[in-house]
């Protein structure tokens, strides 16, 4: 398996690989900016990404789905996932979008298509995204620090 290598920056010793293609399902907003951030450390970009639209996911990058914890959202991994094709099965970031729980149909829905995807990450809820202006802001915060390693834990023990 090969993977899409970037040059590395003065300083660096090894280059960094992409390992996390991320693609928001419902537009890319503040929760996929800061997921994609979170995943990728301190790589500055260069161990995840969000893809455009349409762009190909790179051999060897574990695609990543990103969606909040909204019916609307779970409707739109699951027409997300219809349409999938042969690409390895993604993962899936449930991003919080409320201090409750999700409603139950958006539970029963994730869970009746946890078959098709590599695993599901939860982030909780995180108020401070309501109030910053970007992820690196978001990430300055503790409670998004813990969120972030909490999340890179998940996805790298498989």
């Amino acid at each position: 398996m090969t993977t899409q290598q970037v040059t590395p920056t003065p300083g660096d010793v090894a280059p960094v690989v992409l390992r996390w293609a991320l693609m928001p399902v419902d537009g890319n907003g503040i929760a996929g900016a800061t997921v994609a951030r979170m995943l990728d450390g301190d790589a500055g970009g260069a161990r995840a990404r969000i893809m455009m639209p349409g762009e190909r996911v790179p051999y060897g990058v574990a695609p990543v789905l990103v969606s909040d914890t909204t019916l609307h959202g779970a409707t739109r991994v699951e027409e997300t996932l219809l349409r999938w094709g042969a690409m390895p099965k993604p993962w899936l970031v449930w991003v919080a979008d409320a201090p409750a729980r999700p409603v139950q149909d958006a539970r029963f829905l994730i869970r009746a298509l946890e078959g098709r995807l590599a695993g599901v990450a939860k982030v909780p809820y995180l108020p401070v995204l309501r109030a910053v202006k970007g992820p690196d802001e978001a990430l300055e915060y503790k409670d998004v620090q813990s969120a972030a390693e909490k999340l890179r834990r998940t996805m790298e023990r498989n």
